[in-house]
């Protein structure tokens, strides 16, 4: 090994078991004792940048000299490798893919636990292993006929899945580890959210929980998480982590159980403590399964399951291609004025998907800026860097771009916790539930209904989801005709979902053949048939 390797790798060592950030704190920095490691320059001339960032080669060895200048109109911007970049960009859409999550979540609620043949693993290894499993953590890892289906299921039905998620593990479990340890609670916890998920941090379930940690609006709210026109941090990894360990920590105080705090975090306490006295008072989750949901049922074998294959993962013969450092190397800074992501990704040439992935709190591509609000943008450090040094010209270039806008950016409205909603004369359960963006059963639950008669007048508690018209008024799903073929245009927030529930008869699996599509995925603008024609 040369000099110069010795150089890169101790600089290697010191960016990723570091902060991972670096700033210029004057005018003129030299350093000529650490190489830059493969990074590139290349010259982008616009005229709201005052930052020339030099790189002079002598010999093995790499400087950089940073230079300030607010008169200089020229960006020597600091570009990642190629690869690189490319590799991240592939990851991002991976992570994007919502066809993972509808996987996961159907195969919890309709695991079936009839004997799976699996010559691989024998039932005699797989008790072994459990037993060694159960000795090193807090839940119950006892062998059983319906864990040994699923898990033979998984391993011989679903290989391509669970591949996908250990590699993506890779990506998002030393920041669960981090915040789980500082709340001292189980690491293993950690599984949880592959089975909330599938480790997508947008995905979002039928009945509206959203994020990795798949947060319901009430309950995300209680543990510090807003939503509102802009900003929903369900979405935000660090932040519904935080929240997940706040909540699962409670949860644990009341049951003093993890099995039964699982249970708890997927239908709630109140089912739990129903499933305990309706079994007479049993405490053991495998006693009272068969009295919970059967979401709940599948919930804490899909979680055992999960845990086994990624801690055996090496013997069943996945290997991770995944990046081996937490998330992209990635700082934050509040912002000072509003912004959108397409913005953000322009002044710092990078492609729009990254910087949404980064950011994928903000709803609408919009990061806001309230008063007596916080909100950060995250980006890579070398482009955080740019955009600190950079900020005021940014802020000034974005400002005259919004005024060149056609339409204006949406209105801001603070979402509130709850609200009450009056009955009208052709009201139902189904159409109030989809204004608000909610499950008709969370209304039931919410209001104490048993059946979903409603009066004219009765009024209802809703801790709604999304922003809504201030007036009662009905909305309306806006469609052309053409052809005798309804064509429905795309709207934010909008899912196949969502949409199929607008229209009588309409189902997903309708949309996606009337289109010929096979992802779950949308974007706004886009326009679907929902018609036979």
């Amino acid at each position: 090994m040369n000099l110069k390797q010795i150089y890169s790798a101790l600089f290697l060592i010191l960016f990723f078991y570091g902060n991972g950030t670096v700033f210029a704190q004057e005018e003129t920095i030299k350093n000529d004792s650490l190489p830059i490691v493969q990074l590139e320059l290349q010259k982008k001339t616009i005229q709201l940048v005052d930052t020339i960032v030099v790189k002079e080669t002598s010999g093995d060895f790499t400087s950089n000299s940073i230079h300030t200048n607010t008169r200089d109109t020229l960006i020597f911007d600091l570009q990642d490798n190629q690869i690189a970049r490319e590799a991240d960009s592939l990851w991002i859409k991976e992570l994007y893919n919502n066809e993972r999550f509808e996987e996961v979540y159907g195969s919890i609620v309709n695991q079936e636990y009839e004997p799976v043949e699996y010559k691989e693993l024998s039932t005699e290894v797989l008790k072994q292993r459990l037993e060694e499993l159960n000795a090193r953590t807090p839940f119950n890892v006892e062998y059983n006929a319906s864990l040994e289906s699923v898990i033979k299921h998984y391993l011989k039905n679903r290989r391509r899945t669970m591949g996908s998620l250990i590699a993506l593990s890779d990506y998002y479990f030393p920041m669960f580890e981090q915040e789980l340890d500082k709340h001292n609670l189980p690491l293993e916890i950690k599984y949880l959210a592959v089975v909330e998920s599938a480790l997508d941090p947008v995905a979002q379930s039928r009945v509206g929980a959203k994020g990795l940690w798949q947060f319901m609006f009430a309950t995300g709210k209680m543990y510090g998480l807003e939503v509102n026109s802009y900003v929903d941090e369900r979405a935000d990894p660090e932040m519904a982590t935080e929240a997940a360990s706040k909540y699962l920590k409670s949860l644990y105080g009341s049951f003093n159980d993890w099995d039964l705090a699982l249970a708890a975090y997927n239908s709630g306490p109140g089912n739990v403590s129903k499933a305990i006295r309706r079994s007479g008072g049993e405490t053991n989750y495998w006693k009272i399964r068969k009295k919970l949901p059967r979401e709940t049922a599948g919930y804490v074998p899909a979680f055992l399951a999960t845990m086994y294959i990624f801690e055996y993962a090496e013997e069943h013969g996945f290997k991770s291609t995944g990046p081996r450092h937490h998330q992209i190397a990635t700082d934050t800074i509040q912002v000072k004025r509003l912004i959108t992501l397409k913005q953000v990704a322009e002044v710092v040439n990078l492609p729009i998907e990254e910087v949404q992935f980064l950011n994928p709190s903000y709803k609408v591509g919009i990061i806001p800026y309230i008063k007596d609000k916080n909100y950060s943008l995250r980006l890579p450090v070398d482009k955080i860097g740019i955009f600190v040094a950079n900020e005021e010209a940014i802020y000034v270039h974005v400002e005259e771009e919004i005024k060149k806008l056609e339409k204006p950016l949406p209105t801001y409205i603070e979402q509130p916790d709850r609200i009450r909603y009056r009955v009208r004369s052709g009201d139902y359960l189904g159409k109030i539930a989809e204004r608000y963006g909610v499950g008709v059963s969370q209304i039931k639950k919410w209001n104490g209904l048993k059946s979903n008669n409603l009066k004219v007048g009765q009024r209802l508690t809703i801790y709604p989801r999304k922003p809504f018209a201030a007036k009662n008024e009905t909305s309306v799903a806006k469609t052309t005709t053409k052809n005798n073929v309804k064509i429905y245009t795309v709207k934010n927030g909008d899912s196949l979902w969502s949409i199929s529930q607008k229209f009588p008869g309409v189902t997903v699996q309708k949309i996606k053949n009337w289109n010929d599509i096979s992802s779950n995925h949308l974007k706004p603008g886009m326009k679907l048939k929902v018609s036979k024609g």
